[in-house]
């Protein structure tokens, strides 16, 4: 096992926890999942608690000491940083999930760019992606880290491991974090090949306009038929 290692499974101690989220935010930032101080990422404990990432700090570039522990009501209980607003959407994953271990979110440029664009990712077009998540849901805009956003996504969490949150990014959720981490993945994933296959389709629409719209060029039997 190397230092960049993410085991799968949830059976781990605080200490190999508080590693595996570091790693998982350097994933995520060498990705573009996320930039500068954006995203988030939490375990669930042993005891219930949970771990989670500080505000304004780079996930990407985090040690284990700069996590913060939580209980699920959002009272920080121990670590030296302030942890995210945001992860009041976290908390509800946890409260509503008993199945529910780890979750990420961040802001996928391409899965983004669909929930800017106010589309869900909900096409069966890859077995893998219905096979893995079923649909991804957009979640309509609520300010982040707002009590607004957690009553949007809540009829979704029950039903649905990875949402689409409009304007804003995507968040997934896994029994351990390895799992979680993936199905952010696959949300890009699905994102980038759903618009390779749009952008064909629309060349050849814009084609076939433009062939109904505009005259055909003259040929020299046109010519002389005009004269």
């Amino acid at each position: 096992m190397t230092p960049d290692s993410l085991l799968s499974g949830h059976a781990k101690s605080e200490e190999q926890h508080r590693r595996d989220i570091c790693v998982a935010g350097r994933w995520m930032y060498e990705r573009g999942h996320i930039v500068a101080c954006e995203g988030n990422i939490s375990v669930r404990l042993d005891d219930g608690s949970v771990l989670t990432t500080p505000t304004c700090m780079n996930k990407g570039m985090l040690s284990p000491e700069d996590l913060v522990i939580t209980d699920l009501h959002g009272r920080q209980l121990s670590g030296d940083r302030k942890f995210s607003s945001e992860l009041a959407m976290h908390l509800l994953f946890y409260r509503m999930r008993p199945d529910v271990m780890a979750i990420c979110h961040g802001h996928p440029p391409t899965a983004t760019g669909f929930a800017v664009a106010g589309r869900a990712l909900n096409h069966a077009l890859l077995p893998e992606v219905v096979v893995g998540l079923g649909q991804i849901p957009l979640v309509q805009y609520a300010t982040p880290g707002t009590q607004e956003l957690s009553e949007a996504i809540e009829p979704f969490v029950p039903h649905y491991d990875a949402l689409l949150l409009a304007n804003h990014g995507a968040v997934t959720c896994g029994p351990d974090l390895l799992t979680a981490f993936f199905r952010m993945e696959t949300i890009e994933h699905s994102a980038k090949i759903t618009l390779a296959a749009e952008i064909p389709a629309t060349s050849f629409r814009l084609r076939r306009a433009a062939e109904r719209n505009c005259p055909s060029p003259a040929t020299p039997e046109k010519t002389r038929a005009m004269t």
